[in-house]
């Protein structure tokens, strides 16, 4: 990498690293911090799911959030990266902790990420795109859509750090393996978390023995 080349990269990280911390300024003058919704979610966990409150990691580290972002050749969002390093996501000894979902470490992000870049590059996706709303580009995958949860089968909710024209980066959305829709539900990482709390507080999020993690209260029986 020349000079010239080198420039211009440090360049284009500063600007997004800027473009998202506005972002996310914005966000925080009406959300409760990061920290203050883990704190509470921590709580609830203790009463109604030990087991998923003993599952959490502990936070990662600033070697391991470098290493991520290197893997990945993105900037992540300042406060997903606040999250990671409240918790790494989970251990994987117990059930999902986001609509049933594995709440991905940093290594497990990057191991998620690279079986779909690894699609991706054979190209498994040439001449394919996806159903994606108004907002999301319409490829099947995008290497810079970041999965932070996983299933088990293939599907997550991913950080779209390029999003389409009117879109800001860090909106989060849908990624099924074996259908088109992608969808946008939350304009970033903070807003996501705060409704998936709303949520919980709300009795729509509740812990079920049969499922084995937290799911929509809709699927649970009576």
């Amino acid at each position: 990498m020349n000079d010239s080349t080198r420039k211009l990269s440090d360049h284009m990280s500063f600007l997004s690293r800027l473009f998202q911390n506005v972002a996310a300024e914005k966000t925080a003058a009406v959300l409760p911090p990061i920290a203050t919704l883990w704190r509470e979610f921590e709580e609830w966990l203790a009463v109604h799911w030990p087991d998923g409150m003993a599952d959490l990691n502990p936070g990662a580290s600033d070697e391991q959030l470098r290493a991520l972002e290197a893997v990945l050749g993105v900037t992540l969002p300042t406060h997903f990266v606040e999250c990671l390093k409240i918790h790494n996501g989970q251990k994987g000894n117990a059930g999902g902790l986001f609509d049933n979902s594995e709440f991905l470490s940093t290594d497990a992000i990057v191991d998620q990420w690279n079986v779909w870049r690894d699609l991706l590059e054979s190209g498994e996706f040439e001449g394919i795109t996806s159903e994606a709303e108004p907002g999301v580009r319409p490829d099947w995958w995008n290497r810079n859509w970041i999965p932070f949860t996983h299933n088990g089968g293939g599907d997550h909710y991913c950080l779209d750090l390029q999003p389409a024209t009117g879109r800001a980066p860090g909106q989060i959305i849908t990624m099924w393996h074996d259908m088109g829709e992608r969808r946008i539900v939350a304009a970033s990482f903070h807003s996501w978390l705060a409704d998936y709390l709303a949520s919980i507080r709300a009795g729509k999020i509740v812990y079920s023995e049969d499922f084995g993690g937290l799911v929509n209260s809709d699927y649970v029986e009576p």
